[in-house]
């Protein structure tokens, strides 16, 4: 499993969410845990808002699929959605969720997109969309992909964070967040490709509560934690808690300017990265 499917995996195990995805916060929604659902669920709305109305017919792929959760929703809607995902963990996951509905059963394939088994899906779909999972795929190789499984006229739609031109800058908090691709390098080689823009939406500001809410927890609650079982380690253990922090102590410095140092704070965020909801159409006569 490689780290980033373990950190969904985590998540959901942990926190019990619905959704591995960021949530919308606006002004009417006061920013707390217990309302993190239903920021998530505003989120999946505003995905599902971009996909055009389905009379049973409209074929949907979910790239990176998490939970299952959008599937659902789709499916619910009238949509024959299918999913990819790479976790085996998370695959079992979005097979329980779908596998009690009658209906359309959706194809879930346990593979990484560049995997993808085209030939048995080319030219199937009317959407293909990614929520928080463009990032995880050089472009290069995704949308030569996309191409091949769209229907002419069909939709592309991301939803994800990039880097923004401050990355590298040596500034406060640079490098403590990771992910995206570049923003102009994504233009540029979208540029490449035939398909037509029909909507940049920068959700940027709305998405960075999501930060606050994490760092808030990080440093009050995580933080405090892990210094009690450090402490706790190195007073019964003393020798092994010494070999241990000597062991790993490169990657223990990375973890603590990455989680603790308080610079993975929304602030951080809006500097480094820039959220967009984007929609593409694929010409018919492609």
């Amino acid at each position: 499993m490689h780290s980033r499917e373990l950190g969904l995996v985590l998540a959901q195990q942990l926190g019990n969410v619905e959704d591995l995805h960021y949530g919308l916060w606006d002004p009417d929604l006061e920013l707390s845990f217990a309302n993190l659902r239903v920021a998530q669920q505003r989120y999946s709305d505003l995905i599902l808002s971009q996909l055009p109305p389905s009379a049973g017919e409209l074929r949907v792929l979910d790239v990176g699929c998490g939970t299952g959760n959008l599937i659902r929703q789709m499916l619910d809607r009238g949509y024959l959605a299918d999913g990819v995902i790479p976790a085996k963990d998370l695959g079992a996951l979005v097979r329980r969720r779908v596998g009690d509905r009658q209906g359309y059963q959706p194809r879930i394939f346990e593979c990484k997109f560049e995997d993808f088994p085209v030939d048995e899906a080319r030219g199937r779909y009317d959407v293909v969309l990614f929520s928080e999972s463009f990032q995880y795929i050089k472009p290069g190789d995704s949308l030569p992909l996309v191409l091949q499984l769209l229907k002419p006229g069909g939709l592309l739609v991301i939803c994800d964070f990039f880097k923004t031109a401050a990355h590298g800058d040596g500034g406060p908090g640079d490098k403590s967040f990771g992910g995206g691709h570049p923003h102009r390098d994504f233009l540029e080689t979208m540029a490449r490709f035939p398909f037509r823009l029909l909507k940049d939406e920068d959700i940027t500001k709305r998405v960075s509560p999501n930060l606050k809410l994490l760092n808030d927890w990080l440093m009050n609650r995580a933080r405090p934690a892990g210094q009690t079982l450090d402490r706790y380690f190195r007073s019964n253990y003393p020798l092994s808690a010494r070999l241990a922090t000597w062991f790993f102590r490169k990657r223990l410095r990375k973890l603590q300017y990455k989680y603790f140092s308080g610079h993975r704070s929304q602030e951080t965020f809006e500097r480094y990265k820039t959220y967009h909801l984007l929609v593409y159409r694929l010409p018919s006569d492609v």
